[in-house]
């Protein structure tokens, strides 16, 4: 093993505990805002889990769907804060 091998397991195992980390903190935030910053780390966090998966595995497919991921946390996000704030997403 290589320093980038084992570099890439240290970062998908620190991803993977941040994502069981946000998914408990999703589930069990006192508050709607810690389960919305939660919802958005988990997206974050799965874009870095997706990107250090794709040089592991030395495919470009994965970094294509991490942009898709990224884009659709994004919306998610500001879909979700607007609908806490407002009441409505749509105007």
């Amino acid at each position: 093993m290589n320093v980038l091998d084992i570099a890439l397991t240290l970062g998908i195992g620190a991803v993977t505990l941040t994502l069981l980390l946000c998914g408990w903190r999703l589930l069990r935030g006192p508050t709607i805002a810690d389960r919305v910053l939660a919802l958005d780390t988990l997206y974050l966090s799965l874009v870095a889990l997706v990107v250090l998966l794709g040089l592991r595995w030395q495919t470009p497919l994965l970094f294509e769907a991490a942009l898709i991921v990224a884009l659709l946390g994004f919306v998610g996000t500001v879909a979700l804060a607007r609908y806490l704030s407002r009441g409505d997403v749509v105007e």
